[in-house]
């Protein structure tokens, strides 16, 4: 296999495992059979709602892809920035815009890994040693636990 050959090969590894459906149910698997009417509702034991843990995943997701592109982007403070607040609970609306927008920046991300000209390991200039690689795989990494709870979390949701 040549070096473009293997460039390619991992790039197209990478963009598999942001999509999911390997190792993992994909985000629209996921979204397709969630109970919407119920993302707002709380389960006994679990401090988050699950439109609350979706727009936690779109929040990380969205600062990963604004910090590996743009060196002028600021994160938000961490913890309180990457959650809604405590009393924005979620209903469908809110559901279907944070989808949305998640789809949106996942779409992005898979284009950075795609292009050609991204150098997934070169270092990113305003970064502390971060590579596009290595925040490729955060966010798959990421979004796969929290998609993870959120599967437990339906299943309690239609059950109730």
């Amino acid at each position: 296999m040549s070096t473009t050959d293997n460039d390619q090969s991992l790039r197209e590894h990478i963009a598999s495992l942001l999509i999911g459906g390997n190792a993992h149910i994909s985000f629209d698997d996921f979204v397709k059979d969630f109970p919407v009417d119920k993302c707002g509702e709380t389960i006994e034991g679990i401090p988050y709602t699950a439109w609350q843990v979706l727009e936690h995943m779109r929040i990380a997701q969205w600062d990963i892809l604004e910090f590996s592109r743009d060196a002028k982007h600021v994160s938000p403070k961490w913890p309180k920035g990457y959650w809604p607040a405590v009393d924005q609970v979620g209903n469908e609306s809110l559901w279907n815009e944070t989808v949305e927008k998640f789809r949106k920046d996942l779409q992005q991300m898979q284009d950075l890994v795609n292009d050609p000209g991204t150098d997934l390991f070169a270092k990113i200039p305003h970064g502390s040693g971060q590579t596009i690689l290595r925040e490729a795989l955060l966010v798959a990494d990421h979004n796969a636990n929290h998609l993870g709870a959120l599967i437990v979390m339906a299943r309690l949701l239609k059950t109730a």
